[in-house]
């Protein structure tokens, strides 16, 4: 099973920005795609988006507005999650995950829940 460290949470100003990163052990044959969910206290789980590691739609949910970026590192496996503009909305936990290669995309799979390995999460905060 492929074991995933999350990092670079923490505390920002409304409007400010914010980089998660997602190093999975192994090599991306190991899995079909990485994604990004976040908890908040109190609200159901988001799927916010996902990078694949061979042909597939990378996946942002609609509730963005096109303010967080997705992409991985030149050597292929480490992958980023750029948030920008980011709003006390935006506050919960983020857990990165392998997800399961399925037809409709990486995207069906997060919001689906098919999980394969799952990070511990860490944390971000967006203050007022």
């Amino acid at each position: 099973q492929v074991q995933l460290v999350e990092s670079g949470g923490g505390l920002v100003h409304a409007g400010g920005s914010l980089t998660l990163s997602c190093a999975p052990s192994g090599s991306t044959r190991d899995y079909y795609a990485i994604g990004w969910f976040r908890q908040a206290p109190g609200k159901e789980r988001e799927g916010v988006s996902c990078i694949c590691s061979g042909q597939c739609t990378t996946w942002y949910a609609d509730s963005l507005n096109g303010r967080f970026t997705i992409s991985r590192d030149n050597a292929g496996n480490t992958v980023f999650l750029q948030m920008n503009n980011l709003s006390p909305d935006d506050t919960a936990v983020y857990h990165c995950v392998t997800l399961r290669e399925h037809y409709w995309g990486c995207g069906y799979s997060l919001r689906s829940g098919f999980y394969t390995s799952r990070g511990r999460g860490t944390q971000v905060t967006v203050s007022t």
